[in-house]
C-alpha cells in the first residue's frame, strides 16, 4: 500500500507510519458460518451490511473502552475490556451486537431474516440495541433527513439536564450550582455528565451514482478525529470504509467466510480473524453507491462541540457542498446554498 498522501479516519491512525496497525486495530467482522440450531447457518450472500454495522460500532466502542490510541498486536495478552468487547460482537444470541441481534431486531424495520440491509437499517438497529448495553452504555444517534440538531443531541447525551429543568420548575430551583441536585432521583448511569456518543448519519449522495459534488466532503469527513468512518458499498455488496488515498477509497471487506469464533477455556477469546493481516482493499471513489451512512464518536462534550465547530468550518468553505445539514438551536435562521441540492447552513 502506498503511504503517499494516504488518510485513514483519526480513530484509527495517529501517525502516517502507522498505517498497518491503523487498520489491524479495526474490528474485521466477516461472514461466519456455524454449526447446530434451526435457523440460517451462515450469513453469506445477505449479512454483509450487518457485519459492517459491526465494524463501525465496534470501532466506537474500541474508543470507548481501549482508546483511541489502543493497537492490535498479534499474540498479545488480550485486556479485560478488550474480551469483553469481542464478546459484545461473538454470533451468539445474548451477545449484545451478534449477527442473531441484529437480524431479530431488523425484523422489527421490515427486514425479514436473510434480506439485505441498507446503511440506515443498520443504523437504526444498531440504535435500538445500544439501549440493551449496560456495559458500553453509549448514546446511538442516527441522525435522518441529513440533519443534525445539536440541542437534541446535547439532551440525549446529558439526560439528567431534562430532570434538573423539571425539579426546577416545580421545587422553584433555578440553578444547580455546579452540582446535580436536581437529578439526585436519577440513576448513576444517567447522570454522568455526557454519555459517550455515536453518531451516524445516513445520506444519500446522488441518484444512481455519486455526485462528483459530494467528494471533496465525504474526504473531509475522514480526516475529522472523531471519524468512525463510513459503511455503504456497491449495490447489494457493503463494505466498511476507513479513509482513502488520492480518489481511491480504502475499505474492509467482509465477503470471507470464516468459521464461528468460541471462547477458549481460559475466557480468551481466538481473536486473529477479527484483525485483517492483509493490505486493505480500494475502490475508486466513483465506484461507490449513494447510499451511504457516516459515523462519528465523542466521548466527551468538549470532543462533540469540537466536531461541531469543525463543521462549521467546513460549512463555511465555498470549496465544498455541504452533504448534511447542521442545526445549532431549533429556532435558528437559515442560509440556503447551492440549489443542486438543499443545502441549509444554519448561522
Amino acid at each position: 500500500l502506498n503511504l503517499t498522501n494516504i488518510v485513514i479516519c483519526s480513530g484509527l491512525l495517529s501517525h502516517i507510519s502507522n498505517v498497518t496497525s491503523g487498520y489491524q486495530k479495526a474490528l474485521w467482522v466477516t461472514h461466519e458460518s456455524v454449526t447446530g440450531g434451526t435457523g440460517p447457518t451462515s450469513d453469506t450472500g445477505w449479512g454483509c451490511m450487518l457485519r459492517c454495522g459491526q465494524m463501525i460500532l465496534g470501532e466506537a466502542l474500541v474508543c470507548r473502552h481501549l482508546g483511541r490510541d489502543w493497537r492490535w498486536a498479534k499474540g498479545q495478552k488480550q485486556r479485560e475490556e478488550y474480551i469483553s468487547l469481542l464478546n459484545a460482537f461473538i454470533d451468539k444470541k445474548d451477545s449484545y451486537y451478534s449477527i442473531h441481534q441484529i437480524a431479530q431486531m431488523g425484523v422489527g424495520e421490515g427486514k425479514p431474516i436473510g434480506q439485505w440491509y441498507g446503511p440506515n437499517t443498520v443504523a437504526q438497529v444498531l440504535k435500538k440495541l445500544a439501549v440493551f448495553d449496560t456495559w458500553s452504555k453509549v448514546v446511538v444517534h442516527v441522525a435522518m433527513d441529513n440533519t443534525v440538531v445539536i440541542e437534541e443531541i446535547k439532551r440525549l447525551c446529558m439526560p439528567w439536564l431534562d430532570a434538573a429543568g423539571a425539579y426546577g420548575e416545580s421545587e422553584g430551583v433555578g440553578e444547580l450550582n455546579g452540582c446535580l441536585e436536581g437529578a439526585c432521583a436519577m440513576a448513576e448511569e444517567e447522570t454522568a455528565l455526557w454519555r459517550p456518543l455515536v453518531l451516524l448519519i445516513p445520506l444519500r449522495l446522488g441518484l444512481s451514482d455519486i455526485n462528483d459534488a459530494y467528494i471533496d466532503t465525504l474526504k473531509q469527513c475522514f480526516m475529522l478525529p472523531q471519524s468512525l468512518g463510513v459503511i455503504g458499498g456497491k449495490p447489494n455488496s457493503a463494505h466498511y470504509f476507513i479513509g482513502y488515498v488520492g480518489e481511491e477509497l480504502i475499505y474492509l471487506d467482509p465477503h470471507t467466510t470464516q468459521p464461528a469464533v468460541e471462547p477458549s477455556e481460559d475466557s480468551q477469546v481466538p481473536d486473529e480473524t477479527y484483525h485483517c493481516q492483509h493490505p486493505p482493499c480500494r475502490m475508486h471513489i466513483c465506484e461507490l453507491d449513494p447510499s451511504i451512512a457516516a459515523g462519528f464518536f465523542c466521548r466527551t462534550e468538549d470532543e462533540f462541540d469540537d466536531w461541531c465547530m469543525r463543521i462549521r468550518r467546513v460549512c463555511l468553505s465555498l470549496s465544498v457542498t455541504l452533504i448534511f445539514v447542521y442545526y445549532n438551536l431549533i429556532k435558528a435562521s437559515l442560509c440556503f446554498w447551492n440549489i443542486a441540492k438543499i443545502i441549509v447552513l444554519v448561522l
